[in-house]
């Protein structure tokens, strides 16, 4: 048995196609589904079991039987970085995260989960993976933070190394139609240019970038899955490492990438970003990826480019865009 936690969610569901794919059913989906969309991402899925998260939270302990669990993969997370409610955040991500972890290390279930390059905070410290440079991180947002208390716990009590957890960098790809603004701008920037013609970009409000040439370490969602698969599948890789593709593109790349995939003469306007965005924006993100590597993953990561385009061709314009 697998537990899923955000099974319904935009990287979980994908991954719970992955793992059917390899031949695992039973497998448990933990997540609140509310009144959005995310149920449509089990459509066509094979679970034995759904619990909402709070509901899951409350039995466990109790009722779960340790011999027959062989892993808990914990994405399920408030992944809003608009999110003010810091004490919700500090119940949701990093509490719940504990008391899963805590339950795998005394009954010696495998444990992976979910962190963020949010922890990263604007990058001037960084993008290393090194447990050295952890504790020095100022993460720019409350989401950030919760991720890192986590990440701190861990490392604090030397409980890294008897879990594996992934700093996901700015995932984008099928699946992720129900989070809204949270979405990445590949989603939203395919549904401005279907309507308009046209794509919205924010202009740069630091003056050390150009408009458009901040960079991001995009990763498609199928090149994470990969990682979390080699990792339950080989055992091989204990600790916390960074998810992007070691690469940063910036926006006008994603930009270009996207009339291309559509067949589309390129059209930007660069619009002011919000007040409330400018002490809190990261204009550079790029993974470290070279503590993956160490561990062994030699995959490589699709290119944005052929990335962009099979997300459109292969999703967004068709009917059912789900995988």
């Amino acid at each position: 048995m697998i537990i899923l936690t955000g099974g319904a969610g935009f990287i979980g569901s994908v991954l719970l196609a992955e793992l059917n794919a390899a031949g695992f059913h039973d497998i448990v989906v933990v997540d609140n589904l509310a009144s959005t969309t995310k149920w449509k991402n089990l459509l066509g899925k094979k679970f034995s079991e759904y619990f909402h998260k709070d509901d899951f939270l409350d039995i466990f302990e109790e009722d779960l039987d340790p011999s027959e669990i062989e892993a808990i993969i914990h994405l399920g997370a408030c992944t809003s970085t608009t999110e003010q409610n810091v004490d919700y955040l500090i119940r949701n991500n990093y509490d719940y995260s504990k008391a899963l972890a805590e339950w795998c290390f005394e009954h010696d279930v495998r444990f992976i989960y979910a962190s963020s390059a949010a922890t990263y905070g604007d990058g001037t410290r960084g993008f290393s993976d090194d447990n050295l440079i952890t504790p020095s991180l100022r993460p720019l947002n409350p989401y950030g933070y919760s991720k890192h208390l986590f990440d701190l716990w861990l490392l604090e009590n030397r409980f890294d190394q008897l879990c594996t957890g992934f700093k996901f960098f700015n995932v984008f790809g099928p699946n992720e139609y129900h989070k809204g603004a949270m979405a990445s701008l590949v989603f939203k920037a395919y549904e401005q240019v279907q309507k308009t013609g046209r794509l919205k970009l924010f202009r740069s409000a630091d003056p050390k970038w150009k408009d458009g040439e901040f960079v991001r370490d995009f990763i498609y969602i199928k090149d994470c899955v990969d990682v979390i698969m080699w990792s339950l599948e080989t055992g091989r890789a204990k600790g916390i490492y960074n998810l992007g593709t070691g690469l940063a593109r910036s926006w006008n790349d994603l930009a270009a990438s996207l009339f291309s995939a559509l067949g589309h003469e390129q059209q930007i306007d660069f619009i002011d970003m919000p007040e409330e965005l400018r002490g809190a924006y990261q204009y550079y993100t790029q993974a470290d990826m070279g503590k993956l590597h160490a561990a062994g993953y030699t995959k490589g990561f699709t290119t944005l480019e052929d990335s962009v385009r099979d997300y459109v061709e292969g999703y967004l314009t068709r009917p059912d865009q789900h995988l």
